[in-house]
């Protein structure tokens, strides 16, 4: 029985891959298409959109928003805590139209998904190069206020890949951002998704995933020196938020992370076909936002030193 298991595993694991990559195939003619009919801000959503359906049909998973409203409550910064590959499923449910996502300048090298970035409008940032990220970030707030945009990011800067429920500490690229832009914060807290997909247990199996998305929090009279103490409020929020929804719901194919085995609950096949008629490349932000921002107050401070030399 652990053999099979461990196939399935396998076999699921190549067939998420490949279906990513047919994906982001499709995102990159997408992307050109769009673009060419001035409808490039759309990109990511409909290539998102691709990956949900085509991904979750195939592997099984289905995946709930509560509050879906908010999130075209624009513009806005989504932060979102960070789990596994399942996550860019997740963002297939849930981006809204004329979001983007930030990534580090890499990605972009990356065969077909780091293609469809570039030409889908994400906003990289070079970490060698801080003039260019000042910029790339200083256009990004610029549009999200104009344009009514939004940017997703994911304030754990990493993905997690816990068994166990809970949110890693945050950073604060996403709200020195929020602050300085005055934009307002959109926080999407999501169920613990080991017990459908994690690597060091060899576990991937059907079920529901819920994608909780909160009020927007607004940030028009944050001063700067109160932003690690909103950071950690807003943590602190979606703390709360993800011990209600514990662990996804899993039709157990392949096996279950030990610490979830005695609590999560499971779902049956016909309760899971029910649901659904009603209805892996990493794209996180790590933490260039944060080094972005913390490079406009070192040139702040730089410049206020240089200054007070002149006088």
């Amino acid at each position: 029985m652990a053999v099979i298991s461990t196939l399935l595993y396998y076999t699921k694991t190549v067939l998420s891959f490949t279906l990513l990559s047919l994906c982001a195939l499709y995102g990159v003619v997408a992307s050109v298409v769009l673009t060419c009919v001035g409808k490039r801000h759309l990109a990511q959503w409909t290539t998102a959109r691709a990956f949900y359906y085509v991904m979750g049909t195939c592997l099984g998973i289905k995946i709930v928003v509560e509050n879906a409203e908010n999130l075209n409550k624009m513009p806005a910064i989504l932060v979102c805590n960070h789990q596994s590959v399942l996550d860019i499923m997740m963002l297939g449910r849930t981006f809204p139209q004329g979001c983007t996502v930030t990534a580090k300048s890499s990605l972009k090298w990356t065969p077909f998904l780091g293609w469809f970035m570039v030409l889908s409008g994400t906003l990289f940032l070079d970490r060698s190069n801080r003039e260019k990220s000042v910029r790339t970030l200083n256009n990004a707030l610029h549009d999200l206020r104009t344009k009514k945009r939004a940017i997703w990011v994911f304030p754990e800067g990493t993905r997690s890949h816990s068994t166990k429920v809970g949110l890693q500490p945050f950073k604060k690229g996403a709200f020195h951002l929020a602050q300085q832009g005055h934009i307002p914060i959109i926080p999407v807290v999501v169920s613990n998704t080991s017990t459908i997909m994690n690597s060091k247990y060899k576990v991937f199996n059907r079920g529901v995933i819920t994608v909780k998305v909160l009020e927007p929090i607004p940030t028009d009279d944050l001063k700067k020196e109160e932003v690690t103490d909103f950071t950690n409020k807003v943590r602190d929020i979606m703390e709360k938020t993800v011990q209600e929804l514990g662990y996804s719901q899993a039709i157990v194919d392949t096996t279950l992370p030990p610490e979830a085995r005695s609590i999560v609950t499971t779902v049956s096949e016909n309760e899971a076909g029910e649901e659904s008629g009603d209805e892996q490349e990493d794209v996180s932000s790590k933490d260039t936002v944060e080094e972005a921002v913390e490079t406009l107050e070192t040139e702040e401070t730089e410049g206020a030193d240089t200054d007070a030399e002149h006088h």
